[in-house]
């Protein structure tokens, strides 16, 4: 993993044998938002910050974002929607479904989900689908009625949810929906200067990747590489990488001008 290569490059560095354990905070976008990478942390006692990617719908400040910023829809078609399962009348004591035009489909099984849920399964006679006046807007595939052998709308409802137990993600969404978490990580989206180090006590400037990259790319012009082979371009990107750091003296060394 990451943190590993990163704790045993201060280890070789001489600079700390576990730098997670010196109050440094770890935070990363929601792309390494996955239940193992939480564990990890968990279990290695990382103070993390690390979001899924529904965090922000859960934060009260960003209710209005998707009026003043709508996202495009993802929706299908209207033509290619179908008729919905909350349409079909479940009885779940008889196990029975009748379909919106009064149709009685067939129990086709009963077992459970990948998450653990009882699920059931209907599906409804060919004789009745075919012949039937919303076929076009039932079935995804109006034509599979039409064979003998074919097959009609297919249905499935959750009868019992399978309870899930505690998990690290869960432990991470308490983290950054608490207000120390989101000050955390809305410190994470912004250059970090002095005086968010005082906030926050993390990373020295030093480590803060992304500011690094968007000063060389935006302030110092650095789009493209001017010259050709691997040795040129390795030295204009140390001339620039050493640009950088002088700056970071100046800016935030014991020789501050």
């Amino acid at each position: 993993p990451i943190v590993e290569a990163i704790r045993d490059r201060f280890q070789r560095l001489g600079i700390h044998q576990d730098i997670f354990k010196e109050g440094v905070i770890l935070t990363a976008d929601t792309g390494f938002a996955s239940e193992d990478n939480m564990a990890y942390l968990h279990k290695n006692e990382i103070d993390a910050y690390i979001p899924d990617n529904q965090f922000r719908s859960r934060d009260p400040k960003f209710q209005d974002q998707r009026i003043k910023h709508p996202k495009p829809s993802r929706a299908k078609p209207k033509e290619e929607q179908t008729i919905p399962s909350d349409e079909f009348i479940l009885d779940e004591k008889q196990l029975t479904c009748e379909c919106p035009e009064g149709h009685m489909l067939s129990l086709r099984r009963q077992r459970k989900d990948k998450k653990g849920n009882d699920k059931i399964f209907f599906e409804g006679k060919v004789s009745q689908c075919r012949d039937c006046k919303r076929k076009q807007e039932c079935m995804r595939n109006p034509e599979a009625s039409n064979p003998s052998n074919g097959r009609g709308r297919q249905v499935s409802f959750i009868i019992q949810r399978a309870e899930q137990p505690p998990n690290y993600t869960d432990w991470m969404k308490e983290r950054i929906d608490s207000d120390k978490g989101k000050k955390i990580y809305g410190h994470r989206m912004s250059v970090i200067g002095r005086e968010t180090l005082h906030a926050i006590s993390a990373f020295p400037p030093s480590l803060a990747v992304k500011p690094v990259f968007g000063n060389i790319e935006f302030n110092k012009k650095l789009n493209r590489f001017s010259v050709r082979g691997k040795t040129k371009v390795q030295d204009q990107w140390r001339l620039y990488c050493l640009v950088h750091n002088i700056e970071k003296i100046q800016n935030y060394g014991k020789i501050a001008a």
